[in-house]
């Protein structure tokens, strides 16, 4: 994000917080941003009293309870997994698997919402997580329905990515793999994203038609066979337009 008004700047502070850096001192802070040390300590202060940020018995910062409230807040709210929970009960009621409801946002994506009747379930991606845009079939279900533009922009930033998994060696015949996504309705990926799982997934769309997120299963690579496969991707391809237009109604 580059920060060009205050709101920016206070909401910048946020965003260099991940899996990676959970922690920041206020020196790291003004050393990452570039902000001057009365401005961040204004941001930090402004920030923990609205319960966002907390500070840590080492004089740093970490990411607040109020962030929490606003999680539950977010499961209670959101149409997708209001809407999107039963039906995914349903499906792992059908065999040993978890399934996910992920969605699209900026250039992330993340689970929402999952449930699982494996005894030991076969993903790496809880509710939060941003998964790898370049890897997995729940990415390949949501871009390969994007505007050609924004599609091929994705593609050469994930072009090493796309490479390694066998979709092509150019941009362009990449393209034409996610074409193949898109005219079947889902995408299969095996091993890609959790070694030894295999991801079957389907877009979901907002009302307007645009794809906004996709539902998954996992499975267990040595519980499925080819035949199995056939069966899930158009399943899940018709419960994924379902729960589009119970969440997305026109």
């Amino acid at each position: 994000m580059k920060a060009s008004n205050s709101l920016e700047r206070v909401l910048a502070v946020l965003e260099v917080f991940s899996e990676q850096r959970l922690e920041w001192t206020p020196e790291e802070l003004m050393q990452e941003l570039g902000y001057s040390r009365p401005t961040l300590y204004r941001y930090l202060k402004t920030l923990r009293d609205a319960g966002l940020l907390m500070s840590t018995g080492n004089a740093a910062f970490t990411l607040g309870p109020r962030v929490v409230e606003m999680d539950y807040l977010v499961r209670k709210s959101d149409p997708l997994v209001v809407h999107g929970a039963p039906h995914l009960k349903t499906l792992i009621a059908e065999r040993p698997c978890t399934a996910l409801l992920v969605r699209w946002y900026g250039n992330k994506i993340l689970c929402v919402a999952s449930d699982a009747s494996a005894a030991h379930p076969a993903s790496s991606y809880p509710r939060g997580r941003p998964m790898p845009l370049g890897r997995g079939a729940i990415a390949r279900s949501i871009i390969a329905f994007l505007p050609r533009a924004r599609l091929m922009a994705l593609i050469e930033r994930n072009l090493a990515d796309f490479r390694a998994v066998g979709l092509g060696t150019s941009a362009e015949e990449i393209h034409a793999s996610l074409r193949k996504v898109r005219k079947a309705g889902f995408a299969v990926a095996f091993g890609e994203v959790t070694p030894g799982a295999v991801g079957i997934a389907a877009p979901i769309f907002d009302a307007a038609g645009h794809p906004v997120a996709s539902l998954c299963m996992t499975i267990a690579g040595h519980l499925v066979s080819g035949a199995d496969i056939d069966r899930i991707g158009p399943h899940l391809h018709d419960v994924a337009l379902q729960i589009g237009q119970e969440s997305f109604p026109v």
